[in-house]
């Protein structure tokens, strides 16, 4: 049983900063891909920025330069560190994780979602 939570969620002014974490637990063998998605009232869901196993990271067009992602050093966190925020950010953030498992000698992949969290950016 694997499972992601999040934490970071709030109210910030336009033009703050907030960061956003999530951790993986249970019993994991590897984690592949992780990254973090968002959805606005009206809007379909939509990438904000992902990073690989190996470090290469993807941001959103709309993101890119104000956000960062980053893994920790035990790879079971992916952080999202937000500046310069804008009310155009405002949206319910999902962490996602690809994560392997081991179970009877084979390996298992899961697709996880965090609970989401929600972001709130006042003008």
């Amino acid at each position: 049983q694997v499972q992601l939570v999040e934490s970071g969620g709030g109210t910030v002014q336009a033009g703050g900063s907030q960061g956003l974490s999530c951790e993986a637990s249970g019993s994991i063998y590897s984690i592949n891909d992780m990254g973090w998605y968002r959805q606005a009232p009206g809007k379909q869901r939509e990438l904000v920025a992902s990073i690989s196993s190996r470090l290469h990271t993807n941001y959103a067009e709309s993101v890119k330069g104000r956000f960062t992602i980053s893994r920790d050093n035990a790879r079971n966190t992916v952080n999202l560190h937000m500046d310069n925020l804008k009310p155009e950010d405002t949206a319910v953030y999902y962490c996602h994780a690809v994560v392997k498992t081991l179970q009877l000698d084979q390996l298992h992949e899961w697709d996880l979602w965090g609970q989401g969290t929600q972001v709130t950016v006042s003008s």
